[in-house]
């Protein structure tokens, strides 16, 4: 609980608002969000998140229009996994350069949407995937912007149903087998490797699995940077947890501080 979302004298307040005489007033089932919580929220990353860094909200959390307008109006990224969360996203004023399209299923209606629309980048999972993008960016002589997934193989410390990092697991391109992968992007006429990105799971309380990715990261980046491929652009994921026990909540500051302290020596 928050000061913006509490029980006061029994009863279920959300800034201020007793939720039961929304009820009364709206009927059920009935959704309220806190404006002024998702702005907390926000500035807890904005504030040690300096410019050019970008924050992507990860709208399959939420894709409420209201929601999405009030955070593109703060200056949030977008990563989305579907055309339909693209259309939201655009319909709510986002900007489609920074828009970033995850996911392990687009189809090629999706990708065709995406390149119509100029999104910022395609995080690409599979050489499979990069191979169905490039053909179809071919047959609409557009480029497209591209970041390979990479699984770093870090264990998050979460349960093994929501983990996505290791090497057992399906998600992106294993970082073994990576470097092939990223000099055949880099070789393809209608792609665009502008980046990189991993995501090591979900409700991770714990700034080290994620620093740990990040230092493997930052290593591939280096590595590449050898063979001729100049990355501008590294996605870190997300996963962060959420403290629904009494437990001691991710400490953001620490992470957010700590990787930017890690991204001054890539220059």
């Amino acid at each position: 609980m928050s000061e913006l979302i509490d029980y006061k004298n029994g009863q279920f307040h959300i800034e201020g608002c007793d939720v039961e005489s929304l009820i009364e007033r709206f009927s059920s089932p009935l959704y309220v969000y806190s404006k002024g919580q998702i702005l907390k929220n926000w500035r807890e990353f904005q504030q040690y998140w300096p410019t050019p860094h970008k924050l992507c909200y990860a709208v399959k959390a939420n894709s409420n229009l209201a929601i999405l307008q009030l955070l593109a109006e703060h200056g949030a990224g977008f990563d989305i996994v579907s055309g339909g969360e693209l259309q939201r996203v655009l319909m709510a004023g986002g900007k489609a350069e920074d828009i970033v399209f995850s996911g392990v299923a687009k189809s090629k209606d999706e990708i065709i949407m995406a390149l119509e629309a100029s999104i910022g980048c395609f995080n690409v999972e599979s050489e499979a995937e990069l191979e169905r993008i490039q053909d179809i960016a071919a047959a609409m002589d557009k480029q497209a912007p591209v970041s390979l997934r990479v699984n770093p193989d870090v264990d998050a410390k979460t349960h093994p149903y929501i983990a996505t990092g290791m090497k057992a697991n399906k998600f992106g391109i294993s970082m073994s087998l990576a470097k092939p992968v990223f000099l055949k992007a880099h070789s393809l006429p209608n792609i665009n490797l502008i980046g990189a990105d991993c995501h090591i799971g979900s409700q991770i309380m714990t700034a080290e699995p994620f620093l740990d990715a990040a230092q493997r990261m930052f290593n591939l980046v280096a590595e590449l940077e050898k063979d001729g491929i100049n990355l501008t652009h590294l996605d870190l994921g997300g996963g962060f947890g959420v403290a629904y026990q009494p437990e001691e909540p991710l400490d953001k500051a620490f992470y957010l501080k700590e990787l930017v302290k890690l991204a001054e020596n890539y220059p």
